[in-house]
């Protein structure tokens, strides 16, 4: 993929669009991890990406076309994850470059409330304009616990199999507490060898078989 550099701004970290809902880590991670964990979308697991496994943590069927699932290291705190990975399955056609740019003008207005001096988003697209890639980091200080600077990655990928079509969101996120200026530098120092291990990872396969939705809380 070839990195156009479109914006240089900064952003935040919740999305409120039915697109973007699914890439809410810090308000989905607070909820309550289910005893056991339906695998909605058939993927074969753990997962690989970056030489690490990453196994799944929760699950969620959204609506009738929009199932979602997380994967964690064996070993991390779910609520607390050093490392995430998130996929999105939407059973429908979704305009893929209006996504992205919803989701950077949506982060763009948290950037500015939140005035996060350390955040920046970046917007990658495929040779063959088949997919699209926002990055961005991000600082964030909780009423409780430690600060922390959270570096994400949203893979946009959009699919057409005999006449079918759907869309898929494969978005990692590496979280690093401490103070903001380093932990900000240091993730920023890791960002092209996490975007090329993105971008060259495989998309697991899904098998997509809706479950009930689940009532809202």
């Amino acid at each position: 993929m070839k990195i156009r550099n479109l914006l240089a701004i900064s952003i935040g970290l919740a999305f409120s669009s039915l697109v973007y809902a699914q890439e809410t880590k810090t308000e989905e991670t607070t909820a309550a991890v289910p005893t056991e964990v339906i695998d909605r979308l058939n993927i074969p697991g753990p997962l690989k990406f970056n030489e690490n496994e990453y196994f799944l943590a929760w699950s969620k069927q959204n609506s009738a076309t929009w199932a979602q699932q997380q994967y964690t290291l064996r070993d991390d705190d779910y609520k607390n994850y050093k490392e995430l990975i998130n996929i999105s399955y939407f059973d429908k056609e979704i305009d893929m470059e209006m996504a992205a740019k919803q989701k950077v003008d949506y982060v763009e207005k948290l950037k500015e409330k939140n005035q996060d001096k350390y955040a920046f988003v970046g917007v990658t697209e495929s040779p063959d304009g088949k997919e699209m890639i926002v990055d961005y980091l991000i600082t964030v200080t909780p009423k409780e616990g430690e600060s922390y600077a959270e570096y994400n990655i949203d893979r946009f990928k959009s699919f057409d199999a005999n006449g079918k079509k759907s869309f898929l969101i494969f978005s990692y996120s590496k979280r690093l507490a401490g103070d903001l200026k380093y932990a900000s530098r240091s993730l920023s120092k890791e960002r092209s060898k996490l975007m090329e291990a993105v971008i060259t990872t495989a998309v697991p396969p899904v098998t997509y078989k809706p479950t009930a939705v689940e009532p809202k809380k």
